[in-house]
């Protein structure tokens, strides 16, 4: 019996084996040959130094809206920062620029891979917007770094002069993140000298119905209570100081005012038998007077004190008030055959009436400057 035989497949299988090992001792050649990757330096996310003291400065580039009722203003400002990072420090020579430059959203958030401190307004009503940014190193680590943006900031507002007003603004900048023994702001003594002659050169910082007066810039500390724990970071408080332009509410709300109740005396020209005409006119005083109320409600903030215009509006009720028993009376002494009784407290009231209202305007106004 014949039987056919073929070769034993043992070469070709360890030719194959062979073929197989040997892509892949190409392949771990090639990706070990590759270069390596540039990692960020090590401690470059953390401040350069505990404490880094960072100096910082907040410019107001415009003030947009001044919102009484809320007490808000919504501002354009511009910060500076500067601080040290030796970790950054380059050879100008080497690197072909005397100053590295990282400007813009993408450049800032993608590129630049140093430290900088999250500077946040904590008074600060939504996110706002950044219109623009930039951060510059030069060779010996000095980091500058600008940003533009758009806040609305709340902020307690003293109105018990309204509306001989002024106030001060403030804005609450914290490095987020950072307490104080790892950063410390500064106010940067350069821009402090600066602040006043900026403040009188900056006429555009002017918002409809009040002045620039001055902008302040100081630090201190203060605790933000974050879960069980109270951290202290360091704090620069900004203040804009405004003067409200009064003028236009003296002679659109509080002259008519005055003159309205000055109408009201007219009932002292009056017959003191004319009751019905004299009531008449007391009324329609009156309710004016509480019109004029709620729009000085409207256009206020729900205060727990009285402002001076708040007052001014009591004492004219009040005042205007009187003008009904006063002409109640007379018109009891001329029912009871004392007419001459009655005019005579009618001449009396023509000039004690003005007089007591101009004497209370006067002495509320001195009471409310004075405090």
């Amino acid at each position: 019996m014949n039987y056919s035989s073929k070769p034993y497949p043992f070469p070709e299988m360890i030719r194959g084996h062979m073929h197989f090992l040997s892509l892949l001792f190409v392949s771990l050649a090639m990706i070990f040959s590759l270069p390596a990757a540039h990692a960020i330096e090590a401690g470059m996310p953390n401040p350069p130094s505990k404490p880094t003291l960072v100096k910082c400065g907040l410019f107001v580039l415009d003030i947009v809206d001044i919102d009484d009722v809320n007490e808000t203003f919504e501002a354009e400002v511009a910060i500076v920062a500067t601080w040290d990072d030796p970790r950054l420090a380059f050879d100008p020579v080497e690197e072909g620029t005397d100053k590295k430059i990282f400007q813009g959203e993408f450049q800032f958030n993608e590129i630049f891979t140093g430290w900088w401190p999250q500077l946040v307004i904590i008074n600060q009503i939504g996110r706002g917007d950044t219109n623009a940014i930039k951060i510059s190193v030069l060779p010996n680590g000095e980091v500058t770094y600008l940003e533009q943006r758009n806040v609305r900031l709340e902020t307690p507002m003293a109105l018990y002069d309204y509306p001989f007003d002024i106030q001060n603004l403030r804005a609450f900048m914290i490095p987020f993140g950072n307490m104080s023994e790892e950063v410390v702001l500064e106010v940067d003594d350069r821009y402090r000298e600066t602040t006043d002659s900026y403040a009188k050169r900056e006429s555009t910082v002017n918002v409809a119905g009040w002045d620039f007066l001055n902008l302040n810039m100081d630090v201190d500390s203060t605790q933000l209570q974050l879960h069980e724990t109270a951290p202290t970071f360091s704090r620069m408080v900004t203040t804009i100081v405004l003067e409200r332009q009064s003028w236009q509410i003296v002679w659109v709300l509080l002259f008519p005012l005055v003159v309205l109740v000055s109408m009201a005396w007219s009932t002292f020209w009056l017959d003191p038998e004319s009751i019905s005409d004299r009531l008449n006119i007391s009324f329609v005083g009156i309710l004016t007077i509480v019109a004029y109320q709620f729009v000085v409600i409207d256009n206020m903030p729900r205060n727990s004190y009285l402002t001076f215009t708040d007052t001014l509006l009591l004492v004219s009720f009040l005042i205007t008030s009187l003008t009904i028993p006063h002409s109640l009376y007379v018109k009891s002494l001329t029912e009871h055959d004392k007419t001459p009784t009655a005019h005579q407290y009618d001449k009396i009231c023509r000039w004690a009436f003005p007089l007591a209202y101009a004497g209370a305007i006067f002495g509320f106004y001195i009471l409310y400057k004075l405090n």
